[in-house]
Protein backbone atom coordinates (compact mmCIF):
# COMPACT_ATOMS: atom_id res chain seq x y z
CA UNK A 1 0.00 0.00 0.00
CA UNK A 2 0.81 3.54 -0.74
CA UNK A 3 1.10 6.45 0.96
CA UNK A 4 -0.28 9.49 -0.22
CA UNK A 5 1.40 12.87 0.13
CA UNK A 6 -0.85 15.99 -0.19
CA UNK A 7 -1.47 19.68 0.72
CA UNK A 8 -4.23 20.22 3.00
CA UNK A 9 -6.33 23.51 3.83
CA UNK A 10 -7.04 23.31 7.37
CA UNK A 11 -10.31 26.13 8.48
CA UNK A 12 -9.95 27.36 11.80
CA UNK A 13 -12.30 29.41 14.00
CA UNK A 14 -12.02 31.47 17.67
CA UNK A 15 -14.91 30.21 19.63
CA UNK A 16 -16.39 30.95 23.53
CA UNK A 17 -14.63 28.55 25.62
CA UNK A 18 -17.78 27.21 26.61
CA UNK A 19 -20.43 24.57 26.63
CA UNK A 20 -22.23 23.86 23.43
CA UNK A 21 -19.92 26.24 21.34
CA UNK A 22 -17.92 23.26 19.38
CA UNK A 23 -21.10 21.74 18.55
CA UNK A 24 -22.62 25.00 17.41
CA UNK A 25 -19.29 24.89 14.57
CA UNK A 26 -19.36 21.86 13.58
CA UNK A 27 -23.35 20.85 13.17
CA UNK A 28 -23.88 23.47 10.40
CA UNK A 29 -20.50 20.89 8.34
CA UNK A 30 -22.87 18.09 9.50
CA UNK A 31 -25.75 19.12 7.75
CA UNK A 32 -24.15 19.84 3.99
CA UNK A 33 -21.86 16.31 4.37
CA UNK A 34 -18.80 17.37 6.04
CA UNK A 35 -17.10 14.05 6.42
CA UNK A 36 -14.16 15.46 8.64
CA UNK A 37 -11.00 13.45 9.29
CA UNK A 38 -8.88 16.01 11.16
CA UNK A 39 -10.41 18.30 14.46
CA UNK A 40 -8.63 19.93 16.85
CA UNK A 41 -10.21 22.07 19.18
CA UNK A 42 -7.66 23.41 22.10
CA UNK A 43 -8.19 26.39 25.16
CA UNK A 44 -6.74 29.56 24.17
CA UNK A 45 -7.34 31.20 27.63
CA UNK A 46 -10.69 31.25 30.09
CA UNK A 47 -12.57 32.83 27.33
CA UNK A 48 -11.59 31.64 23.95
CA UNK A 49 -10.94 28.20 22.19
CA UNK A 50 -9.39 27.36 18.89
CA UNK A 51 -10.69 24.99 16.25
CA UNK A 52 -9.15 23.24 13.41
CA UNK A 53 -10.84 21.14 10.96
CA UNK A 54 -10.43 19.41 7.69
CA UNK A 55 -11.22 18.69 4.83
CA UNK A 56 -14.06 21.10 3.88
CA UNK A 57 -14.49 20.48 0.12
CA UNK A 58 -16.99 21.99 -2.50
CA UNK A 59 -19.47 25.49 -2.26
CA UNK A 60 -22.12 24.11 -0.04
CA UNK A 61 -19.51 23.04 2.70
CA UNK A 62 -16.97 25.90 2.74
CA UNK A 63 -20.53 28.11 2.80
CA UNK A 64 -21.51 26.29 5.99
CA UNK A 65 -18.36 26.86 7.10
CA UNK A 66 -17.96 30.43 6.59
CA UNK A 67 -21.69 30.73 8.35
CA UNK A 68 -20.39 28.55 11.25
CA UNK A 69 -17.45 31.37 11.72
CA UNK A 70 -14.91 28.83 10.25
CA UNK A 71 -12.25 30.21 7.50
CA UNK A 72 -9.16 28.92 5.83
CA UNK A 73 -5.97 29.08 7.93
CA UNK A 74 -4.50 31.88 7.16
CA UNK A 75 -0.14 31.87 6.72
CA UNK A 76 -0.38 27.97 7.36
CA UNK A 77 0.35 25.55 5.33
CA UNK A 78 -0.36 21.97 5.90
CA UNK A 79 0.54 18.96 4.34
CA UNK A 80 -1.25 15.37 4.67
CA UNK A 81 0.20 12.25 4.83
CA UNK A 82 -2.16 9.05 4.81
CA UNK A 83 -1.19 5.41 4.39
CA UNK A 84 -0.16 2.45 6.27
CA UNK A 85 1.11 2.84 10.08
CA UNK A 86 4.35 1.43 11.19
CA UNK A 87 6.56 1.73 14.53
CA UNK A 88 8.42 4.91 14.20
CA UNK A 89 6.53 6.88 11.08
CA UNK A 90 6.01 9.60 13.47
CA UNK A 91 9.82 10.29 14.08
CA UNK A 92 10.87 9.40 10.68
CA UNK A 93 8.68 11.88 9.13
CA UNK A 94 9.41 14.29 11.54
CA UNK A 95 13.60 13.81 11.35
CA UNK A 96 12.77 13.81 7.13
CA UNK A 97 11.56 17.21 7.94
CA UNK A 98 14.00 18.22 10.37
CA UNK A 99 17.19 17.33 8.27
CA UNK A 100 15.70 20.15 5.45
CA UNK A 101 16.05 22.91 8.02
CA UNK A 102 12.15 23.20 8.48
CA UNK A 103 10.52 23.98 11.70
CA UNK A 104 7.40 22.56 12.57
CA UNK A 105 4.16 24.87 13.13
CA UNK A 106 2.01 21.90 14.23
CA UNK A 107 1.57 18.51 14.08
CA UNK A 108 -0.83 15.62 15.08
CA UNK A 109 -1.36 12.18 13.88
CA UNK A 110 -3.68 9.32 14.47
CA UNK A 111 -3.77 5.90 13.30
CA UNK A 112 -7.20 3.70 13.46
CA UNK A 113 -6.17 -0.08 12.34
CA UNK A 114 -2.99 -0.46 9.81
CA UNK A 115 -3.77 3.14 8.89
CA UNK A 116 -2.05 6.38 9.74
CA UNK A 117 -3.06 10.14 8.62
CA UNK A 118 -0.74 12.68 9.86
CA UNK A 119 -1.34 16.81 9.20
CA UNK A 120 1.60 18.49 9.46
CA UNK A 121 1.43 22.04 9.39
CA UNK A 122 4.20 24.28 8.13
CA UNK A 123 5.35 28.37 8.11
CA UNK A 124 5.45 28.88 4.47
CA UNK A 125 4.40 27.84 1.30
CA UNK A 126 7.73 27.23 0.21
CA UNK A 127 9.06 24.97 3.28
CA UNK A 128 5.56 22.88 2.50
CA UNK A 129 6.74 21.94 -0.78
CA UNK A 130 10.39 21.07 0.93
CA UNK A 131 8.64 19.21 3.37
CA UNK A 132 6.33 17.36 1.09
CA UNK A 133 9.71 16.29 -1.20
CA UNK A 134 11.32 15.04 2.21
CA UNK A 135 8.63 13.13 2.87
CA UNK A 136 8.16 11.40 -0.48
CA UNK A 137 11.93 10.43 0.24
CA UNK A 138 11.55 9.22 3.12
CA UNK A 139 8.77 6.53 2.46
CA UNK A 140 10.39 5.53 -0.28
CA UNK A 141 9.27 6.94 -3.06
CA UNK A 142 5.79 4.75 -2.14
CA UNK A 143 3.34 8.17 -2.94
Amino acid sequence: MAYNVSKAEVWVADIPNRPGTLANVLQPLSGVGANLEFMIARKVDDSTSRVFVAPVKGAKQKKAAVAAGLQPASNMFSLRIEGPDKPGLAAKLAQAIADKGINLRGASAAAVGKKAVFYIAIENEQSLKQAMQATRAALGGRC
